[in-house]
């Protein structure tokens, strides 16, 4: 790892853009589309993984296809000053609990949690709550998704076609 931030330029923004819309694209495809050969590709994929610009790649997943049809954020409230240390150890037990953050404002943590129905929600969301440090909870559920292709939505990213058909 380097100890200065990486900087990119124009072709590495291009390789990392490619990658973001599809991280299976081969690097002889991306080089054939922004003028590079596939091992000038590799390296820079390389150098950009070395640097942490990349850090992994991931398969993004349709939650309904996986049985998950109930959504919430959920605001969890501590009694005292928690570390997030805490929170974390708490929430990795759950595989229900698909991202963790600590916030400012009221509450200590906010948790994105999924689960197979309203039911499925309210064990998961109970067994949260008999967590000795924590105070209270107030959750929110998802309705549905105003942007479709946002990873929250469990969708791949929006392709060009979706954009021309949302036009």
């Amino acid at each position: 790892m380097t100890s200065h931030p990486m900087v990119l330029d124009d072709l590495d923004r291009k390789i990392v853009a490619a990658l973001v819309a599809n991280a299976r694209t081969s690097f002889a495809e991306i080089g054939a589309a922004i003028g590079l050969s596939a091992p000038a590709v590799k390296r820079r994929v390389d150098r950009m993984r070395e640097a942490d610009v990349i850090t992994g790649f991931t398969t993004m997943v349709r939650p309904s296809a996986l049985g998950w049809g109930t959504e919430a954020y959920v605001e969890v409230y501590c009694q005292g000053a928690a570390p997030p240390r805490r929170l974390a150890e708490v929430v990795r037990d759950y595989p229900e609990v698909t991202a963790a953050m600590t916030v400012t404002g009221g509450a200590d943590a906010l948790l994105h949690i999924r689960a197979a129905d309203i039911e499925h929600f309210e064990e998961v969301l109970e067994r949260i709550r008999e967590v000795p440090f924590i105070r209270k909870t107030i959750s929110v559920i998802v309705l549905s998704h105003l942007l479709s292709g946002s990873p929250e939505a469990g969708a791949s990213p929006a392709t060009h076609a979706d954009e021309t058909n949302r036009r």
